[in-house]
């Protein structure tokens, strides 16, 4: 599998929205490979794929500046992705799709918030799915294309705002991916 070749057909139409989005799954894979070296069990061409796809689903997504007639939110990115994958024959890089925004977002959260989401469990499960969700908490999509790797400090910041439980996991994963391998993963998870 390519998956620029898989970007490049979904993107043909719109190619600024293709470079910035080809310039952050660039700066997330590089950060999820890092981490992956710490885990000799995890598939890192996978990881290499699925990190590359991982926001593909954001061309269906309504952005002012990059993609004006996109005709969903962006929150939707992640599901709408899941299902562009599974059309395209790739169930396991679906799912990273699907499971990448924020920290996860249950069932529990997309009714009580009445969010335009299916109502099902969206959290990573694999540690694959771990390391890329979490390293695309430190790179943003800007319209001026600049990637920038965010702090610690910032994504914490950031992600406080969906309340302290989103933080507790992202620490989680902090102390993980810093440490890295099996014996630190069964205390962690």
């Amino acid at each position: 599998m390519d998956p620029i070749k898989i970007l490049e057909k979904y993107y043909s139409k719109n190619p600024k929205l293709f470079e910035i989005l080809l310039k952050h799954s660039q700066a997330v894979t590089e950060k999820a490979l890092k981490i992956a070296e710490k885990f000799p069990e995890v598939d890192k061409q996978f990881i290499y794929e699925a990190a590359m796809l991982h926001d593909i689903g954001v061309i269906f997504t309504y952005i002012p500046e990059l993609n004006p007639e996109g005709k969903y939110p962006y929150i939707a990115h992640g599901y709408l992705g899941r299902e562009l994958l599974e059309k395209e024959g790739y169930p396991k890089h679906a799912l990273v799709c699907e499971r990448h925004i924020g920290v996860g977002i249950t069932k529990d959260e997309i009714i009580k918030k009445k969010l335009p989401l299916p109502p099902r469990d969206m959290v990573p499960q694999t540690l694959e799915e771990k390391i890329i969700a979490f390293a695309d908490k430190f790179f943003s999509k800007r319209p001026d294309g600049i990637v920038k790797e965010k702090s610690v400090e910032e994504v914490i910041k950031e992600i406080s705002k969906y309340g302290e439980e989103k933080v507790k996991i992202f620490k989680k994963w902090l102390k993980l991916f810093e440490k890295g391998g099996l014996k630190w993963l069964s205390f962690l998870l």
